[in-house]
């Protein structure tokens, strides 16, 4: 299977924080910022399988910010780290006030997604090809937290 650059599968998403999507405080629900963020890893994951795929894991989600109603939430998602079915995706969020174009981090996130046959079942997916130093470095760091995350299960089932 031929390898891809992460930046073919790299994707930008942008939402607007609307009335709805919001609190009593006005700030936009975390469980909508975890929904677009999902979004946005499962159609990056889509793209470097050329398969379907299905949400593994959510590795971790931090919340920095608050962002607020009107505020364009701009989701950046990039593939980190493949294994043989399964891809670690990276979610930032960004959110801008578009009367001033200040922008802010808001959220990042880790994703674990594997792609699926039509019986779904997991299947291989491409490797990832490495050119930039940045690149090397995030997939170091996403094979170690697939093998705390393999760990982790481990514990738990002994």
């Amino acid at each position: 299977m031929k390898a891809k650059s992460p930046k073919e599968s790299k994707i930008q998403k942008i939402e607007h924080v609307l009335p709805g999507y919001t609190n009593t405080l006005g700030t936009v629900f975390g469980g909508k910022v975890m929904e677009w963020v999902d979004i946005a890893g499962a159609v990056c994951a889509l793209r470097h399988a050329r398969r379907p795929v299905v949400t593994a894991s959510i590795d971790r989600v931090d919340f920095h910010a608050p962002a607020r109603v009107g505020h364009l939430m701009i989701l950046d998602a990039h593939i980190n780290y493949t294994g043989r079915t399964s891809m670690e995706i990276q979610v930032q969020v960004t959110a801008e006030d578009p009367l001033t174009g200040d922008q802010f981090l808001t959220t990042e996130a880790f994703l674990t997604f594997v792609a699926i046959d039509q019986n779904c079942k997991p299947v291989e997916v491409p490797p990832l090809l490495l050119e930039t130093e940045e690149e090397k470095q995030r997939f170091a760091e996403g094979k170690k937290r697939k093998e705390e995350r393999v760990q982790s299960r481990t514990n738990k089932h002994t």
